[in-house]
């Protein structure tokens, strides 16, 4: 995997089709032709303290959310096993997609070189991408901070 792609605000979303923890099938098209937005967002592990924050902060506000016709999919690497202990110890009320082989971190981007304590290393940039309802990006962001994401996702879905 390399990070050749960087998508921007802007440009068309590219589709995909996904499986979540549960067996259930994502298809972006589908989500789309319902008039509905997608929040996708990519964190790095299951069960860590930052991502941990971020999911429970998505669960949090997924009534504002999905009154407003949005749709919150979560991505990693981790196994259905691992998404189903996530989503039932945090109580999270969104799929979290599976992307074993990374199809989808490619497709966006979001496997890119990081460093960490002076260590270099290939791994998932923290990353969110609005996609509106006709198949635009309205915001795509990588290295995001988990602390206060999903206000700043709020504020520009003009939900606050």
């Amino acid at each position: 995997m390399g990070n050749e792609i960087t998508l921007e605000d802007g440009m068309n979303a590219p589709t995909f089709s996904a499986e979540d923890s549960a067996g259930n099938v994502w298809n972006l098209s589908d989500i789309l032709a319902e008039g509905k937005r997608v929040v996708l967002y990519f964190y790095p592990k299951d069960s860590t303290p930052g991502c941990t924050t971020q999911a429970c902060d998505f669960r949090d506000n997924m009534g504002t959310l999905s009154s407003a016709n949005v749709v919150v999919l979560g991505v990693s690497k981790d196994s259905a096993k691992s998404h189903q202990n996530f989503t039932e110890k945090q109580q999270l009320n969104f799929p979290l997609l599976l992307d074993p082989d990374g199809e989808l971190l490619e497709l966006y981007g979001v496997w890119r070189e990081k460093k960490n304590y002076g260590r270099t290393y290939m791994g998932i940039s923290r990353s969110t991408f609005v996609i509106e309802a006709d198949g635009t990006l309205s915001m795509a962001k990588y290295g995001v901070k988990a602390k206060g994401h999903v206000d700043r996702i709020l504020a520009h879905l003009e939900l606050e």
